[in-house]
């Protein structure tokens, strides 16, 4: 059983208690090890004997890992060339043999059904199946357990096995409490999928949130989630962003994106959702450097970091009377370029590309605004 943390920022935001359940603290630092769990425990002997196959770039990889070596049984791993390092090194440190196929995970995907039909290993498929959904749905039995006086559960969407998981077991325990369903809006199948009665494949998708890069929902997760979930909502990628960032200074609690979903969507629309209520971050698997950029991103969503460039004449003394006009402003200079070389430039200006820590939007624009004040051209 995983944590289950108060959030006092949350709290006052949404006028009601929240509460965080932390499958970020799994072994595996997602949800993922118990769709994996159950669906391996569920095979037969000769089915065990085999070995088990799967494909992912990390949560679900890691997830059959650990879960295989607890139950005695072999298991092979495909993940894409790109995959992080860090969840690589894991896999394998949890007993999988790794092998590296494909650029993107539909080509990962195919070369495991190819191994599991060429060797007769079982294929664990990351949210498509009956023993994964009642695996994730753990997480809803426990969530009632540990705050029985819950009225809404929020859960992420990717391909929907989580959510499916979860709604299912709370919804046959508790059909009062309400479940919604978290997808980013640049990965969004669900909406138009539910509009259409039937599981409907985006074009594309591109989102931060590398556990929702799923194109089309699964056919078992979407039956169960058409049905229990009440309603299904999309947010941006500044919400993602700022809301990683949110877990990271207030929780203290690593996120990736796709866990923090249901922090973005009660940091958008905190009057929409009763209370008590309970956020599932489903996982804290995140690359250093992606961790990086996304709290960078989560700062400037926040006003709290602030990027521009600046022409100014070039003669000795006017970027140090710039810095100091900064410093005077309580903007704390992160980065400076300054450049006097280019066509675009004069002969006797430069330009300066700026990056500041400010406290808030309101900083943020007393700052440019009192740059363009004393006469400083801020460019678009």
């Amino acid at each position: 059983m995983t944590a289950m943390e108060g959030s006092r920022y949350l709290t006052q935001l949404v006028g009601a208690p929240v509460h965080f359940k932390c499958e970020n603290l799994q072994r595996t630092g997602s949800f993922k090890v118990r769709g994996a769990y159950v669906r391996i425990a569920a095979l037969s002997e000769e089915e065990r004997a085999r070995g088990v196959v799967a494909a992912s770039a990390g949560n679900h990889a890691q997830g059959v890992a650990l879960a295989a070596t607890l139950l005695g049984v072999r298991s092979t791993v495909f993940m894409p060339a790109g995959a992080p390092l860090p969840k690589v090194a894991a896999t394998r440190e949890y007993g999988a043999e790794v092998r590296t196929a494909g650029q993107v995970v539909d080509e990962t995907l195919a070369a495991a059904r190819e191994y599991a039909e060429a060797t007769g290993a079982v294929f664990i498929h990351p949210f498509d199946h009956p023993d994964v959904v009642a695996g994730q749905g753990t997480i809803g039995l426990e969530i009632l357990e540990q705050c029985p006086e819950v009225r809404t559960v929020v859960v992420g969407i990717g391909g929907g096995g989580l959510a499916a998981g979860v709604a299912l077991a709370v919804k046959s325990l508790r059909p009062d409490v309400r479940v919604v369903g978290v997808q980013a809006a640049g990965a969004a199948a669900y909406p138009p999928s539910l509009a259409a009665g039937r599981p409907v494949a985006l074009e594309s998708v591109a989102t931060m949130a590398d556990g929702m890069k799923v194109g089309r929902p699964g056919e078992v997760p979407f039956r169960i989630i058409a049905e229990l979930v009440d309603e299904v909502r999309t947010v941006s990628e500044d919400a993602l962003s700022s809301a990683l960032l949110l877990c990271l200074e207030r929780a203290k609690l690593v996120v990736e994106p796709a866990g923090a979903a249901p922090v973005a969507a009660l940091l958008t629309d905190p009057e929409a959702f009763e209370g008590p209520v309970v956020a599932v971050l489903s996982g804290g698997n995140v690359d250093p450097l992606v961790l990086q950029r996304t709290l960078q991103h989560g700062m400037a969503a926040a006003g709290r970091y602030l990027s521009l460039r600046v022409r100014l004449p070039d003669r000795p003394g006017v970027l140090a009377r710039l810095l100091g006009e900064l410093s005077e402003a309580d903007a704390n200079v992160l980065a400076v370029n300054h450049t006097r070389t280019d066509p675009r430039l004069g002969v006797s200006e430069a330009e300066v590309e700026l990056h500041l820590e400010t406290q808030g939007p309101r900083h943020c624009a007393a700052v440019a605004a009192g740059m363009r004040d004393a006469g400083y051209r801020i460019l678009d």
